[in-house]
């Protein structure tokens, strides 16, 4: 770059000390008197150096660091480590300016003078191998090796003080540049100096016998840890070099968490949470006494994390400072630039004056160029370092944060949540959203601080550049500052509106997929779909003002710096005298840039700033609410046993202490396998309750006078009618109920010597519990059942078999390792409860808590369970167990019976004692056993678990199997072509989605694409014009304003000058408003042809696609449509175009700018290629892995009763932070490659700078162009960035309208038939009659048939029944009736038209079916009854009167219009399964079509059914698909499938006289 300082070269010898001057090597006067020798003399320690240790870098050495294997490069142990670095890189920048120095001072004399800059030169290549010696020596700990370092820093020290002192002799003013960097160097060898003794002093590796040891850190010796930002020196840690080897492996295979390792120990949330809740006590004891007052979170925030945030403001004041440096530069080399060209007589070479002053080498016009590149680089350092700072703090307070809440969540008072008091919705919250909004305010903390020093800094330079004037444009600015303020406040208001709408819409299209073949059978889907596009309408209506405003905001944050220096300029232009120079203008022009970005922040960080503030109060009234009691019911209260334990104070303190909650520890207190003769009575009581008063927290006991035992080893059982308080008191006794008065004592045997060994397997206080409402992790079934405890096959076999779980568990996809619960299967309410049953039974301890587990269980399974896991499993074992239960008929079973009325006890003994004392209380027993008695011989016939297990079959297949066989043979063909082609495989990765770009482009319309391309292409044309007319306004000649044709030109330059800023504010608008509308656009088309897509696919999809699938599409996918993506397309193409029109306009001011372009366009390709792929990979991992722990904080907030009996809070804690921690990680390497793209693109920006610089003032141009292609340049350090973020997160977004468009290239049903609808005749079909033609039908072309050449003829009105064992095709013949299958040979006619001609609506809307499964929607009755809104309200009773409803119906509020919930969950099954059959009658078809549609009901509403169809259905054909024989014995006509295939067709009464036919077999073996 200096190159073309030697523009005149001259025929003469390079001399060291020059061969102009005779004197130069005379020592006459005294070798140190001498200047050039003197110099000379500073050469011999950097050749020291060097020499010395370039064979020690080249040859290497072996490592004494190797018996610990630890990361490479990153063992930074030597004391003053960071200040070495800080001081190195000052010594850097100082030898730059010495070397640019000499040789501006060289070109002053006759001839070239070596020593002014040559030692200079070697300085810096020894300070660089310096620092680069240091690293390898330090990184494998080989200290000895120091010692060349110390000697060099000693000889660089005396050699730079001997000239030093020469200068001081000669009396070299303090003016003179090279006086002040000797001195400075002077400074900086001593410190480095000092630091080398002080590694000395502490290392001892020198002068010393016993050297000190060192151990690596533990985060090193464990290879697991891959994030090494902490551990890197200062090079790599500013510009990330360490992410380098994982970004670009990136490249080869997708980033895993495996890849990313585990988080260093500082950062774990475990640490933070430490730190937090020491600063959070800290609080709370200072106003413990102060009643008023709450314990402040933001104090213990800043006392845990104060310091990271100081440290980042620092470095954000740093960047800001810096960044003013900019506009100052540029004001400076087009000034001294002006001031070359004006006087271009070089200043004579003055061979006596080897001096040069500071202000003569700041004038140089090529210093100024490498200051700014190096204070750029400094700037972007700083401000990236600072935004790593705050987010890594802001992610260990989230850790920290979320540890807390899931702390308290285990503490919580279960009346909290039982009351309403803390809902599962507000637990949520706090965790997805409070804790998020402070982690984002902490991101944007240090901006509320360094924003008002950089707008009063912006001020104060604008003042000194163009004065008065100046406070014009700052006023423009600050007066639109609060516009943007109201801007933000509204587009959170249009947000939240949306979120409503949308989640309606959801409701709504969650509802027809659920009800999607109903739906389609009575061809209702177009009524449902316009209910979801009237929600979609409104939801976009909310969308527009959303876009509106967020254009807004755009509009303002374009057009204010506009606005400002257009205000300015002209203000400048009539008040001033002079006119305005380039230097004014373009300087003023970056500080607006400078000063618009604080102010648009400001707006978001107020916002966020609020919401900080609201979240900390919901934080602090969740961490202040109440707790449970302590956990003295679990240790023997009394004080004889407590005395009896003093000698063992050790185990009892540890076994009743919850600060050391982990479960191995109780393992000390075993209970002894024998049993111990009990002298004392006390000993066979495990639980005494004594004088018990419990609430649930309202100051009322719901539990009075509670006086029981519970023998030990001996099964107990509570009865009492439904709401008297059994499940209280199990959970009083557990110590989940507020103790009003009186104590629950856990007896803790009367302990002698011998009862105090620990040599059996169980805790002594351990109890499993099995709570009413069935509880499942998001697990598999396995660990479900055994649930943290050690597996043993046996055992695990032996509680399967006693719940009946092993034919549900043969069931599943992946038998008992599929995953279940919120994220996994849906089972049913009895396959949950039966899960929770066994693991109570699995767990290995003393007691058994049931409460009530027969409820969800059907008679077989009951007696079961009964026989099996209670009295055979359980008391073999001899356990505790408590039993709540409603199953009178087990009372004979139990030892001891608590019976319970209105919250006391009513009766406690043994059944006998009951039956002498109570005779009434038994004989009402008795009753009662003989009323279940009849239930349950009427129930027989009805086996629950047989439907439940169907269901589940149903459910799991063809769907699961199929979807899964898809998948494996997809991964399959994946991983053959991957073996294949791998390069092709990472090619796709590599490439973006631009088909998809394309068609999401397109689906807005071609007009408005072409608007939004047209006006953003004229807005930027128009900015570039402004800024260009404002370089020929500037550049005119230096006129007074006198003249009249200046005053013409000037009102001239001014006018055009307005117009074209008028013209860009109201292209600001338009473009922010196309592209808004562009997205807006096609977010609506594509929504609705999603929707119809789906809404008229066939039934096939809905069965093999998983709902979940489909529904994330209307979800995730089109929020990200509808929100995401037009504001990154926005930001992309703006900053892309910025960038492309600074290069355009630079290369215009400069043309040689474009040979220096082509290597920063090739590194800016592969930056921006290899970050890509990584990011996509990050920000898939962050998401992945946010989920998990939402669903665990879920999940523990619903089973914190059983959590908390089991005594699993260390393992579920364990759980919780090892997911925090897994987020975390992502979240941390995410924000590390954003920062080391931004590093690279800033540098780049800084390398662009530095050549538009130094390439302008080569070529010389109009000084006001020279100003405009340094603008630009600065321009685009800010934008470079953010086109390739924006670029990789709309790739990431692109991949929702890929999903989307998979789904709109899928066939629809054909809708259409042959006949036209008119030709149907309005009442068909009138008679009923049915003929089945050589019928074969089959789900989809690549299918085999499911029906083959059926024929039948069913007579108008006859009652038909069709049976067959599973999978015989039953179900496929009732679809074919509706068309939902395809009929591929042969036909039906009914009443004459071949079915098949007919349009699909016409022919679904003329046919009734009930439907096995009863589905409701939510809305009203009438709703539910007749969507179209056809029928009468008598016709609608007359429906309700014949299902049994009428009476039901009137009862409820509304009558007709009262409401159904969702999924009709306020009705029973039964009633749910009657109002199908109102629904069916309702039509009024000649044709009803049941599908087993008794299967899940009560025999009381079966007999409903059968009578209605009986009579009300008299006259019309009946179709019954029968799940159990019985039902079609009085059948007219009776079809027996087989394997597809029509076997048997005759009356019941003739089919069963053939002993070996299919129907006789069927009826035999009840099937």
């Amino acid at each position: 770059m200096f190159v073309s300082v030697y523009i005149k070269i001259e025929a003469m010898k390079v001399a060291f000390c020059g061969n102009d001057n005779t004197s130069a090597y005379n020592v006459s006067a005294g070798v140190l008197k001498n200047v050039c020798f003197v110099d000379a003399l500073n050469l011999v320690p950097h050749v020291f150096l060097l020499f010395i240790t370039f064979p020690i870098l080249f040859i290497g050495w072996g490592s004494q660091s190797s018996k610990v294997q630890i990361h490479h490069n990153t063992w930074l142990h030597f004391p003053g480590h960071n200040l070495r670095w800080i001081l190195t890189f000052t010594l850097l920048f100082v030898h730059v300016c010495e070397i640019a120095e000499g040789i501006v001072s060289d070109t002053r004399m006759n001839s070239h003078h070596l020593h002014l800059f040559l030692p200079a030169m070697m300085g810096f290549v020894a300070a660089t191998t310096a620092i680069v010696y240091y690293h390898n020596i330090e990184t494998s700990n080989f200290p000895k090796l120091l010692l060349a370092l110390f000697l060099y820093w000693i000889m660089a020290f005396v050699t730079k003080t001997i000239k030093l002192i020469r200068y001081c002799e000669d009396g070299v003013p303090l003016s003179q540049l090279r006086f002040c960097i000797t001195g400075i160097m002077v400074i900086l060898y001593g410190l480095l100096m000092a630091v080398e003794i002080n590694v000395i002093r502490v290392r001892k590796y020198v002068f010393f016998m016993n050297p000190q040891k060192v151990k690596p850190p533990e985060d090193l010796q464990d290879l697991g840890v891959r994030f090494l930002q902490p551990f890197v020196n200062l090079l790599s840690k500013a510009t990330y070099w360490w992410m380098n080897p994982l970004i670009i492996s990136a490249h080869k295979k997708p980033i895993d968490l495996k890849a990313i390792g585990k988080l260093p120990i500082a950062m774990r949330a475990l640490t933070n949470y430490v730190c937090l809740k020491e600063a959070y006590e800290e609080q709370k004891k200072k106003v413990a006494n102060q009643p008023n007052r709450i314990p402040s979170i933001w104090l213990a925030m800043y006392r845990a994390f104060g310091r990271p945030i100081l440290l980042s403001s620092t470095f954000r004041y740093l960047a800001d400072l810096l960044g003013f440096a900019g506009p100052l530069c540029i004001s400076g080399i087009v000034r001294s630039f002006q001031n070359t060209n004006q006087n271009y007589t070089t200043s004579a070479k003055d061979p006596s004056n080897p001096y040069l002053s500071s202000q003569d080498f700041f004038r140089n016009v090529y210093v100024l160029p490498v200051l700014l590149f190096l204070a750029l680089i400094l700037q972007r350092t700083f401000l990236q370092a600072s935004y790593y700072v705050t987010i890594e703090t802001g992610i260990n307070l989230r850790g920290a944060l979320l540890a807390m809440i899931y702390n308290k969540i285990l503490r919580l008072s279960t009346s909290n949540l039982s009351m309403g008091e803390m809902t599962l919705g507000q637990i949520n919250n706090l965790v997805a959203i409070e804790t998020n909004q402070l982690m984002w305010f902490l991101f944007l903390c240090p901006n509320l601080w360094a924003m008002p020093v950089q707008i009063i800094m912006g001020v104060i330079l604008l003042y000194y550049l163009l004065k008065e004037s100046a406070l014009v444009g700052a006023a423009v600015i600050v007066l639109l500052a609060p516009i943007q303020y109201f801007i933000a406040t509204k587009l959170a208001e249009a947000q939240k509106s949306t979120l409503d709408y949308s989640t309606e819409r959801l409701k709504k299209t969650n509802e027809i997929l659920k009800g999607i073949k109903l739906l389609k059978l009575y061809a209702w889907e177009h009524i449902f779909c316009t209910s979801v596009e009237e929600t979609r309408t409104k939801e976009l209506k909310s969308l527009k003002t959303f876009a509106l405003y967020t254009s807004l905001s755009i509009f303002m944050n374009a057009a204010i710096p506009i606005a400002a220096v257009l205000a300015t300029f002209v203000t400048y232009e009539y008040t001033n005298d002079t006119t305005l120079q380039p230097a004014q203008a373009f300087a003023s022009l970056s500080l607006f840039h400078i000063l618009v970005t604080p102010l648009f922040l400001l707006s978001t960080v107020v916002r966020f700033a609020v919401k900080a503030i609201i979240s900390v109060q919901k934080l602090n009234e969740f961490l202040l609410s109440d707790e449970i009691g302590e956990d003295n019911w679990r240790s023997a209260e009394s004080s004889v046993t407590y005395e009896s334990c003093k000698k063992h104070t050790g185990l009892y303190t540890k076994a009743i202490n919850r600060k050391h909650p982990l479960r191995h520890q109780l393992n000390t207190y075993e209970q002894s396998s024998g049993r111990h003769p009990r002298p004392l009575e006390i000993d066979d009581t495990a639980i005494q309750v004594t004088n018990g008063y419990f609430s649930w927290g309202s100051g009322l006991a719901t539990l009075s006078n509670i006086n029981i035992k519970i023998p030990t080893g001996q099964m107990t059982m509570i009865v009492g009618q439904v709401g008297c308080g059994k499940s209280s008191l199990l959970l009083a006794i557990l110590g989940e109920m507020q103790t009003l008065e009186g104590k629950v004592h856990w007896n803790n045997i009367n302990e002698t010597d011998s009862s105090c060994e620990a040599t059996g397997s169980r805790n002594r206080y351990s109890v499993a519990y099995a709570a009413q409402k069935p509880w499942l992790l998001n697990a598999t079934v396995e660990e479900n059942i055994i649930f943290g405890s050690p597996f043993n096959k046996q055992r695990y076999k032996a509680v399967t078999d006693a719940c009946s779980l092993q034919p549900d568990i043969d069931l599943l996809p992946f038998g008992d390792q599929t995953e279940i619960g919120e994220r996994g299967i849906n089972l049913s309410g009895g396959q949950r409860q039966r899960i929770c049953v066994a693991r109570a039974l699995y767990q290995n301890t003393n007691m058994v808590f049931l409460d009530d587990p027969f409820s969800a269980l059907d008679i077989h399974l009951s007696d079961h369970l009964m026989q099996e896991g209670i009295l055979k499993f359980l008391q073999e074992d001899k356990r505790t167990l408590v039993l709540v239960t409603h199953k009178l008929q087990y009372l004979p079973h139990a030892d001891w019976i608590i019976a319970m009325k209105d919250g006391y006890v009513l009766r406690e003994g043994t059944l006998k004692d009951i039956q002498t004392k109570d005779v009434e209380l038994y004989e009402h027993w008795k009753t009662l056993m003989n009323r279940q008695d009849q239930e349950l011989e009427k129930d027989m016939e009805t086996d629950q678990t047989t439907l439940e297990r169907k269901t589940l079959r149903r459910a799991m297949y063809p769907r699961e199997s199929k979807a899964q066989l898809e998948d494996e043979d997809e991964e399959e063909e994946e991983e053959e072509e991957d073996d294949d082609n791998m390069s092709t495989v990472m090619r796709l990765r590599t490439k973006m989605p631009w088909k998809t770009c394309w068609r999401y482009l397109t689906s807005g319309g071609f007009f408005l694409l072409f608007l939004m391309i047209f006006s953003k292409l004229l807005k930027h044309s128009v900015i570039v014009a402004i800024d260009y007319w404002l370089a020929r306004w500037t550049s005119r000649d230096n006129e007074t304003k006198a003249s009249d044709s200046t005053d013409q030109k000037q009102s001239y330059h001014v006018a055009v000058f307005s117009v074209l800023c008028g013209a860009g504010i109201i292209l600001c608008l338009i473009t922010s408003l196309t592209v808004e509308w562009m997205g807006l656009t096609a977010a609506k088309n594509l929504h609705h042809n999603l929707l119809n897509k789906i809404i008229l696919g066939p039934i096939r999809f809905f069965d093999t696609t998983p709902l979940g699938l489909i529904l994330n599409r209307f979800s995730a996918d089109t929020n990200i449509i509808d929100q995401h993506i037009p504001p990154t397309l926005e930001s992309l193409t703006r900053s892309t175009l910025l960038c492309l029109s600074a290069i355009g306009m630079i290369s215009y001011a400069t043309p040689w700018f474009l040979v220096t372009l082509v290597p920063l366009g090739v590194a800016f390709y592969f930056i921006q290629k290899y970050f890509r792929v990584a990011s996509k990979d990050l920000q898939e991992l962050d998401d992945s892995t946010q989920l998990p722990l939402l669903c665990h904080f879920s999940e523990t907030a619903e089973g914190l009763t059983t959590i908390r009996a089991f005594r699993h809070e260390a393992r579920f804690k364990q759980h919780m932070l090892e997911l925090t921690d897994t987020n975390n990680i992502a979240y941390l390497f995410l924000s590390a490659a954003n920062r080391w793209l931004e590093v690279r693109t800033d540098y780049l920006g800084a390398c662009i700078v530095l050549t538009a610089a130094v390439t302008s003032i080569i070529y010389e141009p109009d000084s006001g162009f020279l100003g405009l292609g340094l603008l630009y340049a600065l321009t685009i350090t800010n934008y470079l960035n953010w086109v390739v973020r924006n670029l990789a997160d709309l790739e990431v977004q692109m991949g929702a309208v890929k999903k989307v468009n998979s789904f709109l290239t899928m066939e629809s049903e054909n809708y259409e038939g042959t006949m036209d609808p008119s030709q149907v005749p309005k009442d068909w079909p009138q008679e009923g009659e049915i003929k089945i033609e050589n019928l074969c039908v089959r789900y989809e072309n690549n299918l085999k048939p499911v029906l083959k050449h059926v024929k039948a003829y069913i007579k108008p009105g006859q009652k038909v029944g069709i049976c067959g064992r599973t999978g015989s095709g039953k179900s496929s013949l009732s679809l074919a009736f509706f068309r939902m299958v395809d009929i591929f040979d042969g036909r039906i006619v009914i009443d004459g038209i071949d079915i098949c001609k007919l349009p699909l609506h016409t022919l679904r809307s003329r046919l009734s079916i009930i439907l096995q499964d009863p589905i409701l929607f939510s809305g009203s009755i009438r709703f539910n009854l007749d969507p179209e809104c056809k029928c009468t309200d008598d016709r609608l009773w007359e429906a309700l009167e014949i299902a049994q409803l009428k009476n039901m119906v009137k009862s409820l509020p509304g009558g007709l219009d009262a409401v159904v919930t969702e999924g009709g969950e306020n009705f029973s099954v039964g009633q749910r399964q009657l109002f199908c059959l109102a629904r069916a009658f309702v039509r009024k078809s000649s044709i009803l079509i049941m599908d087993e549609a008794t299967a899940s009901i009560d025999m009381a509403t079966e007999n409903i059914l059968q009578k209605v169809v009986m009579t009300a259905f008299v006259d019309r054909t009946v179709v019954t698909i029968a799940h159990r024989v019985s039902q079609i014995l009085d059948s007219d006509l009776v079809l027996a499938l087989s394997d597809g295939f029509l076997v048997e067709c005759d009356a019941a009464s003739n089919l069963l006289l053939k002993e070996d036919g299919l129907f006789t077999t069927l009826v035999k073996t009840n099937k």
